[in-house]
């Protein structure tokens, strides 16, 4: 296979996985982005976290929220729970990797706010398991009273039993499940940008 042979079929094997999410995932994304409008409606907010690439999707939607996606307009409260490297670092020394997620859920989340797990990968129920600080954080926002969402994938049969709302991107890939996972969370704040600020210029 030549390297041009390569490109085309990386970049067929991603548009083969956003063609399935058209079959099988637009009900779910609008069903996320409505309880998301809901949340800011009624004056909650978005904690999201993740491992790896995960995280840095993470901070992506939250920089989004808070600054803008399309439309210029009043900030939305949004924390990404893998960027204060003081707490993390902290909890992890003293309590455990495991357990970075969840003790910022205990602290930060408050009873109707959304928090949101991304992981390309399933969860273990073993505390010191695979992911374990994706489930601790589930358990703790559970705890909290929050609404809980999964961005998962074809992996996540744990962490989609667990959560009370997710969107599954139908691959194995971690690849084309990060490009997936970003383009869902663009998607969403499209609509939220639409449904909160129709007023709005876009710039």
């Amino acid at each position: 296979m030549t390297k041009i042979d390569e490109i085309k079929s990386q970049i067929r094997d991603s548009i083969n996985t956003k063609e399935l999410l058209l079959v099988q995932q637009l009900q779910n994304i609008e069903q996320v982005a409505n309880i998301i409008i809901n949340a800011y409606n009624n004056n909650k907010k978005i904690l999201i976290f993740g491992n790896g690439g995960s995280a840095a999707d993470a901070q992506h939607f939250a920089a989004e929220l808070i600054n803008k996606f399309k439309i210029k307009r009043k900030p939305l409260p949004a924390i990404a729970l893998t960027t204060d490297s003081s707490i993390i670092t902290s909890i992890a020394n003293d309590s455990g990797f495991e357990e970075i997620f969840q003790k910022q859920i205990e602290a930060l989340c408050n009873e109707q706010d959304i928090v949101i797990a991304i992981t390309t990968s399933d969860i273990s129920t073993n505390k010191n398991g695979h992911s374990s600080n994706i489930y601790n954080g589930i358990i703790a926002a559970k705890s909290k009273n929050a609404v809980v969402v999964g961005l998962i994938s074809s992996r996540g049969k744990e962490i989609g039993k667990l959560v009370d709302y997710s969107i599954n991107v139908p691959s194995n890939d971690t690849q084309r499940i990060q490009e997936a996972h970003i383009m869902i969370l663009h998607v969403i704040c499209d609509l939220i940008e639409k449904e909160l600020f129709q007023d709005e210029k876009s710039s």
